[in-house]
């Protein structure tokens, strides 16, 4: 979107001026309503992170927090205003009633675990918090989950900074190899997820079964 080029732009030269606080605050702005890419803050952060300017770790924090209290932002407000109120606030943001009804069919189809995967894909990632809150989601696992989903995205945008410097935010072949290796990576954890809580319950329900039920 073009109206978006200036706003890069700008993120790209005040990454260095603001440090850690200037990523937290802008990675917590990304995390809620605000439709600009992470991208264009964590890979110069992990560049300048490879020129000694900032500690990569540090860099990798910061994001991540910033971006689990972006997510709290969107959480909370569900939760208090319900969600007549977050499609107002949403199509002041440009977010549609049918891209929030997305969202929440997701989250219905695939509960806790869509607040990991979803930090992990375009368009969903700010708007995936909405549906936790509004499903009144344990704040304990939403903190966990996102906290997870968002920090191994930060991770990898910082990394991609660090070793392959400005080519990574200026390529759009190595944003999308890297978009395509996280999903795998995704892929993977749900499914090992998704295996071991079956395996699991099917373990507690067969010791059920076996236990013998005491005479009173």
């Amino acid at each position: 979107m073009e109206f978006l080029d200036p706003l890069t732009d700008f993120l790209l030269s005040q990454v260095g001026t603001w440090g850690l606080v200037g990523i937290f605050v802008l990675m917590a702005i990304e995390s809620s309503f605000v439709p600009f890419p992470s991208e264009v803050v964590m890979i110069p952060a992990g560049f300048l992170a490879s020129q000694g300017e900032l500690n990569l770790f540090a860099v990798i924090l910061a994001g991540t927090a910033g971006s689990v209290v972006g997510a709290y932002v969107n959480y909370f407000l569900a939760l208090r205003l319900g969600r007549p109120a977050m499609l107002r606030i949403g199509k002041r943001f440009l977010v549609s009633e049918r891209m929030m009804g997305r969202t929440e069919a997701y989250f219905a189809k695939h509960g806790d675990m869509t607040t990991f995967v979803g930090r992990l894909i375009p368009a969903v990632r700010q708007l995936i918090s909405i549906p936790a809150g509004l499903a009144r989601m344990p704040l304990g696992r939403f903190t966990f989950f996102t906290g997870a989903g968002a920090g191994l995205w930060v991770t990898v945008l910082a990394l991609l900074g660090y070793f392959l410097g400005e080519r990574a935010a200026s390529s759009d072949a190595v944003l999308r190899d890297t978009m395509l290796g996280v999903l795998g990576v995704v892929v993977i954890l749900v499914g090992l997820y998704v295996a071991g809580k079956r395996y699991f319950g099917r373990t507690m329900k067969e010791h059920e079964v076996a236990e013998p039920v005491e005479a009173e």
